[in-house]
C-alpha cells in the first residue's frame, strides 16, 4: 500500500529537491521547519515544529502508520536527535535521513532510520539515471567513491550568468578547458543528457542546473566565466 501522507522536516535545498520528487506521489506532503522566520519568508506552506515536540498534534492529524518522514535537517546532531524522537513515537513509520558522512549515516540507521542516504549519491542517481552503460557507471563510482581529484558539481544558472538564455548547441564549450558538462536540470526538475537531440535545442533558463565534472580548480573557473555558483557545494561534506 502507497503511503499517503509525505512528512519532510527541513527547509533546504535538500527539501524543496524531495518536494519536487514527491509531491504528485503522496495525496499529502506536509513541511516542517524549526525556525519561525521561515513560515514568514517560504514560499511554500511550513509547519513549526520543536525537537523538543512530543507530537502530540502529529498524531491527531495525521496517519503516522500510513506515513513516510524525510529528516533532511543540516545539523547532523539535530536530525539525529529528530530520528531518534520519531522512532521513539511511531514505532512502524518509514523514515528517510539524508547523512553528509559515513559517521552520520551510521548514527543515523542506529538511531532508527529506515534508509539513510548519503548526499553524494543523490548527485550519482541524477547520473547514473540518464547514463547506464557500464564503462559510464564504472567512470562516476570512481569520482564519487574512491580517490580521485575530479569532483562533480551542480552549477545553477543565475540571472546574470553569460548562457542565460542561450541554446546549448550554440555553446562553445572548447572556451572552457577541463570541463565535461553532463547533463542540465531544467526548471521543472527535469533532467536531460546535454548530447542529447532534446537537449542541444534547450535555452537555459535562470535557475536551470548544470552537472559538471572536472578538477576544482577548472570548475572554479568555470563558474568565473560564466557568471554562476555552485547550487550544492558537494566539496563542503566529507564521505
Amino acid at each position: 500500500m502507497s503511503k499517503a501522507t509525505a512528512l519532510i522536516f527541513g527547509h533546504n535545498k535538500y527539501a524543496h529537491e524531495i518536494i519536487a520528487n514527491v509531491k504528485d506521489k503522496y495525496a499529502h506532503v506536509k513541511v516542517f521547519s524549526l525556525h519561525e522566520e521561515d513560515l514568514q519568508e517560504s514560499e511554500i506552506e511550513l509547519e513549526l515544529f520543536d525537537l523538543s515536540d512530543e507530537w502530540v498534534e502529529m498524531k491527531q492529524g495525521v496517519d503516522m502508520e500510513n506515513s513516510i518522514a524525510f529528516c533532511v535537517l543540516e545539523d547532523i546532531a539535530e536530525n539525529i536527535f529528530l530520528t531518534i524522537s520519531l522512532r521513539a513515537n511511531f514505532k512502524d513509520l518509514t523514515i528517510i535521513a539524508l547523512a553528509s558522512n559515513s559517521e552520520s549515516a551510521n548514527k543515523l540507521k542506529m538511531a532508527g532510520a529506515s534508509k539513510v542516504i548519503p548526499l553524494v549519491e543523490t548527485t550519482s542517481d541524477i547520473i547514473t539515471n540518464m547514463l547506464e552503460k557500464p564503462i559510464a557507471n564504472k567512470v562516476l563510482h570512481s569520482i564519487l567513491y574512491e580517490e580521485s581529484d575530479l569532483k562533480i558539481a551542480q552549477i545553477k544558472i543565475g540571472e546574470g550568468s553569460h548562457f542565460k538564455d542561450e541554446e546549448l548547441s550554440s555553446i562553445d564549450w572548447t572556451r572552457y578547458n577541463g570541463i565535461i558538462v553532463l547533463s542540465v536540470m531544467r526548471k521543472d526538475k527535469k533532467s536531460e543528457f546535454i548530447y542529447s537531440s532534446k537537449a542541444k535545442r534547450h535555452i537555459i533558463e535562470e535557475g536551470d542546473i548544470l552537472v559538471v565534472v572536472g578538477y576544482e580548480t577548472d570548475i572554479a573557473e568555470f563558474e568565473n566565466k560564466i557568471g554562476s555558483k555552485r547550487y550544492v557545494n558537494w566539496s563542503h561534506w566529507s564521505w
